[in-house]
Order: structure tokens, then sequence, then C-alpha cells
């Protein structure tokens, strides 16, 4: 078999295995990537991220990961199910009311090695990539045609949107490239750049994630201060507003939801009140295998005291 029907037989296994959108890019240097990331560092714009400043060489030259590494697989897992918002009311993140995606996205990338492991002739070498290792991920789907980022800093897949967990293989074995990168997904549109409460973005594609209420709920060690408390508004954990205005994530048929990813029943609607008093026995029945469990309960309470305090002076104010 030829390296063009082994690349069809590879993402028609993706496709398969519920991801989106696939494709593969030849492995070269992220100079481009290198640049925005060392501006935000420069800038202080990633805030106590310091995990950002590591491994930057690694980021730039991904065969430091897989010597002679020269394909990069990369691949889409959504996670594009309804979801009614309520007025006024606590909120988590929807990525964060499913299963864990590192297990999840870690678990089918493997299964995919495995496979192209299986078809070929000779021995390949490969690493699965989720999220925490050092790759710029955007950077890869881009150049293997998956999607294109859009102003909110977000890869927006066409006839999906942005609500996809992104993943690659590195392999040492070359595979043709799929279709170059996609046109601009946004155009004149930016609703959400004018959505953001915090103006966390503060151009297009530009984020300062000192004021973004994911970072603070997720990212953010500390405690927060009074100022950092009232802007994380009603969010729990993470925060959805620049996705859920965008155009691309409005679609009446999109790709379907991956069967791992049906949110929790008793995430949908928890409160503060619920989460303040948890003891850890009962935060781990709750949260386990979720991205949540990962911030741990400390966290997610001093969320929960900054959450009932915003809704609180909400009420006060309206009468």
């Amino acid at each position: 078999m030829n390296k063009e029907q082994l690349a069809e037989i590879i993402l028609q296994k993706a496709q398969e295995s519920c991801f989106c959108a696939a494709g593969f890019a030849s492995v070269t240097s992220c100079k481009e990537e290198s640049k925005r990331l060392l501006d935000m560092i420069r800038e202080n714009r990633h805030g106590e991220m310091s995990y950002m400043q590591k491994e930057l060489s690694v980021r730039n030259h991904p065969e430091k990961l897989l010597p002679g590494a020269k394909t990069v697989f990369s691949a889409a897992l959504p996670y594009t199910f309804p979801l009614e918002r309520v007025k006024d009311k606590a909120r988590i993140s929807r990525y964060a009311l499913v299963a864990d995606y590192h297990r999840v996205l870690r678990s089918k990338l493997g299964e995919i090695l495995d496979f192209i492991r299986e078809i070929h002739t000779c021995t390949v070498a490969g690493i699965v990539c989720v999220d925490s290792t050092p790759v710029f991920e955007k950077n890869w789907a881009e150049k293997a045609g998956l999607g294109a980022t859009g102003k909110n800093t977000m890869l927006i897949v066409p006839n999906t949107g942005s609500y996809v967990f992104l993943g690659e293989i590195l392999l040492d074995i070359e595979l043709p490239a799929t279709p170059s990168r996609q046109p601009d997904p946004c155009l004149k549109c930016d609703k959400c750049l004018g959505s953001c409460p915090t103006g966390a973005l503060i151009e297009p594609g530009r984020l300062d994630a000192r004021k973004c209420i994911s970072y603070l709920t997720v990212e953010l060690k500390r405690e927060f201060t009074p100022e950092e408390s009232a802007m994380t508004g009603e969010w729990l954990f993470g925060c959805d507003i620049c996705q859920e205005v965008c155009p691309h994530n409005v679609l009446k048929n999109p790709a379907p939801t991956c069967p791992e990813f049906i949110p929790k029943k008793e995430l949908l609607e928890i409160t503060p009140e619920q989460i303040l008093p948890l003891t850890r026995s009962q935060f781990k029945a709750l949260f386990a295998a979720t991205p949540v469990f990962r911030a741990g309960l400390k966290r997610l309470k001093r969320n929960a005291r900054a959450v009932t305090e915003n809704l609180n002076n909400k009420v006060k104010g309206q009468k």
C-alpha cells in the first residue's frame, strides 16, 4: 500500500472513532507560534501559568519529543451536546461537565496509533500528545487543515465549531499532508470580542489570561483578590461566553457528540451551596473522572464563594 492509501485508511479509522476532523502535517519548526507565545510571556499576559515558560525549545521542535519525527497526525473530538443556559445561576463550562477529555482523547489516539502500527509494513515509533504535552496544538491542527483559529483564540472546525478537544500523534513515518489551512472563519464578525465581560480578548486573537474567567477559575491556584472574585461572575469552573456567542457554534446539525462526552446530570444544576460543604470523599464522588477533579476541592470552594457573593450582589442591585 502506498502513502496516500495508508493516510486515507487512517483518516477513515479516525472518523469511525468519532473524530469530527483529522489530518496530517509535516514536522517543521514553529517559529511563528513560538514568537506569539514569547510575546505573551514577555507582556505577562500568561498570568501565573509558569509552565508556559518551560520547554519552549521542545514546542518549537517536536522532533525533540520523538527523535526522527516526520509527521504530525492531528484530530478533533467534538463535545457538541445541546446545553440550555439558565440566567443568573451558577455555571460550569460544558467541557468540564463530561468525562475527563485527557483520558478519553489519549485512549482514542492510542487506539489509532496501535492501528497504524498494525497496518504499516515497518516498525512505527509514535507518541500520543494530549494537552499537557508541550506542542502547539492549534498550530498543528491548522497546518493539517482541521480548521482555523478565530478571534476568540479558539480553533473553529467547519460544520462543527469550536466545541472540540484537540490531540496529536507524532510519527516517525512520512505521510502526505492534508489540504492547506482553512480560510478566516470570522471575517467581519466580532461578537466574541464584545461579549467578553472582563475584556480578556484585548484584540482579535490576542488574549490577556489575567482577565480571563476560565484562567481565574481553573488555572489560578491562590485565593482571589476582590477584583478577581468579582470578575468570575456566575462561573464555578471555566467560561464559555466567547464560544456561546460564536455563530459557528449555533449550528442546526453539528457533528455528533462523542458518546463518552455526555454531561453528568448531577452537575448541570449544581449550586455553590451544594459545593461549599462538600467533603473530600463527596467531592470525589461527584467530580472524579471530570476535568474539575484535577483542580481540586479547595479551588472549587474558592470559586463557589466568589459566585455566591456575585449572585447575591446582583440580586441586591436589582432591588
